[in-house]
């Protein structure tokens, strides 16, 4: 029987570091899969599943162009993963100040 294919959510596909490496380089333009490789210590093939994972989660978007695909970023899904850092906001604020006091506290008795 064969597996069906489940699509790649934001998380599942930011999680490895080579793929936030692609995002930071498509960032800037887009590229064809030759010049995404020559950025990586590994196949073409290797970097080719990546940029899949990220296409899976809606990340990357690719267009066929003559004889070579071209792959660029899409920012909207980062929207959730921003909306969920945001959720934490408060969360990192309130443990920082926190430490602040503690630290100050400490060279006060020093």
């Amino acid at each position: 029987m064969a597996e069906e294919h489940q699509p790649y959510d934001v998380f599942q596909a930011i999680a490895d570091p080579t793929r936030r490496k692609l995002l930071e380089l498509l960032a800037n333009d887009e590229m064809s899969i030759s010049t995404i490789s020559k950025h990586f210590p590994m196949s073409r093939t290797a970097v080719t599943k990546h940029l899949h994972v990220l296409e899976s989660a809606g990340l990357v978007r690719s267009q066929k162009v003559g004889r070579e695909k071209l792959y660029h970023l899409e920012t909207k899904p980062l929207q959730k993963l921003q909306s969920w850092l945001e959720f934490f906001g408060p969360f990192w604020e309130s443990k920082l100040s926190e430490l602040k006091r503690v630290v100050e506290n400490e060279q006060r008795e020093d």
